[in-house]
């Protein structure tokens, strides 16, 4: 880099001063510092758009990536899902060839899921409930202990 002191700097405004004048010297230390904020702003904006052009490579270059990792997925789920079409026809397969009675080796036993057991003992009626003798109220502990102890003896 140049290396331009107080020293230097104070040199060439001497010699600037003879060589244009004292009426000329602001003007055109104005127009030198327009150029030079122009000069900094095209270096700035050069920078800026080098950058942006790397940036826009390595993005292409991820999305490069991206796209081969989404292929090979998708590829992989192509291949899963045929074995599982293949093992699917080869069970439906084997469950043609099985009369009614056979059981499946692999798969368990239905077992009913119980659901809206709340729903349908809430079906029966309260009259039969009492003539059964099924609770019809929740007792806690301490009022289960309640009802069931002895009475006193005084």
């Amino acid at each position: 880099m140049i290396d331009i002191g107080v020293t230097k700097l104070a040199i060439i405004g001497a010699i600037a001063l003879l060589v244009i004048g004292p009426e000329k010297l602001p003007g055109l230390a104005k127009t030198v510092g327009t150029l030079l904020g122009r000069a900094r702003r095209y270096v700035a904006d050069v920078k800026d758009e080098v950058n942006r052009s790397m940036e826009l490579d390595e993005l292409k270059k991820m999305k490069e990536t991206v796209e081969s990792a989404a292929r090979d997925v998708e590829t992989s789920i192509q291949t899963s899902a045929s074995d599982f079409e293949k093992s699917w026809t080869d069970t439906a397969a084997l469950a043609s060839t099985h009369q009614a009675g056979d059981t499946y080796p692999n798969f368990p036993p239905y077992q009913h899921p119980k659901k809206k057991w709340r729903l349908k003992q809430g079906a029966t009626p309260n009259w039969y409930k009492a003539r059964t003798g099924t609770r019809t109220r929740a007792l806690s502990g301490a009022a289960r202990v309640a009802r069931f102890r002895p009475p006193k003896v005084s």
